[in-house]
């Protein structure tokens, strides 16, 4: 099982691909782990290096019961490149995820190459994002907190497999997990004053923790970024619509490195 002992914890990941190629991280949310990504790692290995892992006190990602993890996601992920020696990297999110790649990105615009936000603000706290989330209704209790009713009623071999995933963490203090935080005390508007990230925010028709609404507001905030929709999903576009999840990060992918391509060629 490889680890990297960063932080004074011993952080889960893994890698997939060839180690030349451009390189994507993963970053799960609150009910996953690193597997939750099984169908982008299958769908990309073979045209990328794709790194997924275990945020602190997630999977196999131990972390002393009760201690800070949220505060440390940013760092952990910058230590894990670090480790890793990947200057430069693709970031895909969803929900908790969010935090550590739009994280990142704020800090390390240098080294990231496109920014990936699924089912998630990123902790994004500016006036009509915090508006929008205060209009939101509570969310079901179950896999209906997270899945589509359409998914859940025509693929209950994978929504079994959802829940086992989530299974695999162990059980955690929830105050260590937001510990120190307050919504309010997200990312504003002039944290983006400078944002050349090509930036793409993914979001499920159905997404009842940060409906489409909420999403739209975060799209106000980040300049050049995209918004998709996706039908028949929930809270987890990436594993309900997997398919259209994958063809979203291809585009903006492809793009980015054409460009890339292009401006080398120029020079």
């Amino acid at each position: 099982m490889p680890k990297a002992p960063i932080n004074r914890i011993d952080l889960y990941y893994e890698s997939h691909g060839d180690e030349s190629a451009p390189a994507i991280i993963f970053a799960h949310g609150r009910g996953g782990n690193h597997l939750s990504w099984w169908q982008q790692v299958a769908a990309f290995s073979g045209g990328f290096r794709c790194i997924t892992f275990d945020h602190r006190g997630w999977g196999a990602s131990a972390a002393e019961h009760g201690s800070p993890l949220r505060e440390n996601f940013i760092d952990d992920l910058t230590a894990l490149l670090d480790y890793l020696k990947i200057d430069k990297v693709f970031l895909v999110a969803q929900s908790m995820g969010g935090f550590s790649c739009l994280g990142f990105a704020l800090a390390h615009p240098e080294r990231t190459l496109g920014l990936v936000l699924g089912d998630t603000t990123g902790g994004v706290a500016t006036e009509g994002t915090l508006a929008a989330l205060k209009n939101t209704n509570p969310a079901p209790d179950g896999p209906a907190r997270s899945l589509s009713a359409s998914f859940i009623r025509e693929n209950p071999a994978l929504t079994f497999l959802y829940q086992q995933i989530q299974g695999l963490n162990p059980p955690r203090g929830e105050d260590g997990v937001i510990s120190g935080f307050r919504r309010e005390d997200g990312p504003q508007v002039e944290a983006f004053a400078h944002w050349t990230i090509p930036t793409l925010l993914i979001v499920g028709k159905e997404d009842a923790i940060f409906p489409p609404e909420v999403i739209a507001e975060v799209q106000k905030v980040i300049p050049g970024s995209s918004m998709e929709v996706v039908p028949g999903a929930a809270h987890s576009a990436h594993f309900e619509q997997a398919d259209v999840f994958n063809t979203l990060l291809s585009e903006l992918f492809a793009g980015v490195l054409s460009g890339s391509t292009e401006a080398a060629a120029a020079d």
